[in-house]
């Protein structure tokens, strides 16, 4: 089995990792899909973004969870559901830190490297039929998605209700992807990294054969196992598989849909020299059967080096180099009510540097950037949240769960 080596930004993850302390950078690209064979390009540092307005800060929510990857809510439930790595799911109610998981899955999680349970989200009709979705690696390294309900207890899932959609084999220990989010069409979505090791050795990141690199996109509206959509991309295409949604990921680490247009956003973390973000419009289709250019690009540069066919390739909306950041953690378009100066704004972070910055998405480019000291948690930033009213949430790798909220 290959190594990983401490180039692989991801390391930066499972505290392996060094954050370099140099200048930050930001920088917006319009999407293009690239039709002829591209130069090799140099990786250049890049200007960084002005800061944003004050009257935004950080409210710290809760504290002392473990390792938190994830935050989210059932539709119009008040209640802050927030995943642990380590294969827990702890629930916030009236600000307070509930003792007992709502889920407890901790003896079925393996926790290496970029391991654990990953991801979580809600039906859309969780109020009537008590279904949610878990995304986590199994004590064999390999991706299981299940569907689960709740007990009688609305604060206990039923441990004994789990039900086995897909596992996917893992070659390596790392890119793991493991986001779920519900799309506005009703789908469910799973993010998956390409398989791991350093610069994708098995070349899963563009192959219609494998579930890997790639988001997903399946059916969960019967009452149990999945159906293929009929109008996903490669859906009844000979020796495709009819799950993928699109192709070219190398690990994103973070999807999420803007609520109000239904926008799709990844952050999509980078080899040794680029991280990046697309954004599909719904309009244009959602990202169906985009290639994202994952390992003939990494962001806007040939991968490795020199020149690549860049035919059909899809460049993101935003990048920035590693001399500036090592690792980006995706989030979401702000669209709550309780900081209207943020309203359409986008926000993500670098793990290593901590930092969190914002763009809007216009035109079919990122514009209006900005960096944002005060929303900086003082350490790594895990994840982002959204509760069910829209509201922002930052997830600190330490252990803290904060609310942005405004101030005078």
């Amino acid at each position: 089995m290959n190594r990983v080596t401490d180039r692989d930004p991801d390391i930066a993850r499972t505290g392996r990792g060094r954050a370099s302390s140099r200048p930050l950078a930001w920088a917006g690209l319009a999407v293009m899909v690239l039709g002829a064979r591209g130069c090799g390009e140099e990786s250049r540092p890049m200007p960084g973004p002005p800061d944003g307005e004050d009257g935004v800060a950080l409210e710290l929510v809760t504290s002392g969870l473990e390792f938190p990857l994830g935050l989210t809510a059932p539709e119009a439930d008040p209640r802050l559901f927030v995943v642990e790595k380590g294969g827990r799911i702890r629930i916030v109610r009236d600000g307070a830190l509930l003792p007992e998981p709502f889920l407890d899955i901790s003896a079925n999680v393996s926790r290496g490297s970029e391991q654990g349970l990953l991801g979580l989200a809600f039906h859309p009709a969780y109020a009537t039929n008590g279904r949610f979705f878990v995304d986590y690696t199994d004590t064999d390294g390999n991706t299981r998605i299940s569907a689960w309900r709740v007990s009688a207890d609305a604060d206990r899932a039923d441990a004994a209700s789990e039900e086995v959609l897909l596992t996917i084999e893992q070659p390596f220990s790392n890119h793991n992807g493991g986001g779920l989010a519900f799309g506005p069409d009703g789908y469910l979505y799973i993010g998956m990294g390409d398989g791991g090791s350093g610069g994708d050795p098995l070349g899963n990141g563009r192959d219609l054969g494998d579930l890997l690199g790639s988001l997903l996109r399946i059916d969960v509206s019967g009452a149990s196992g999945y159906a293929i959509p009929a109008d996903n991309p490669f859906a009844g295409r000979e020796g495709a598989r009819g799950e993928l949604w699109d192709l070219g990921l190398r690990n994103p680490w973070r999807f999420s849909f803007d609520r109000a247009t239904g926008d799709l956003y990844i952050a999509d973390v980078g080899q040794s020299e680029r991280e990046e973000i697309d954004v599909a419009a719904r309009a244009d289709g959602g990202g169906r059967g985009l290639d994202y250019g994952w390992n003939v690009m990494e962001g806007s540069v040939c991968y490795g080096g020199g020149s690549c066919d860049r035919t059909g390739l899809v460049l993101p909306v935003t990048e920035y180099s590693h001399d500036l950041g090592c690792s980006v953690t995706g989030g979401y378009v702000y669209r709550g009510s309780a900081v209207p100066a943020i309203q359409g704004q986008y926000f993500y972070a670098d793990y290593c540097q901590g930092w969190v910055r914002s763009f809007r998405f216009q035109g079919g480019a990122a514009s209006d950037p900005r960096e944002w000291p005060a929303l900086a948690p003082g350490g790594p930033v895990a994840s982002f949240g959204e509760d069910s009213a829209g509201e922002l949430y930052v997830l600190d790798a330490g252990g803290s769960v904060y609310r942005v909220v405004a101030v005078p």
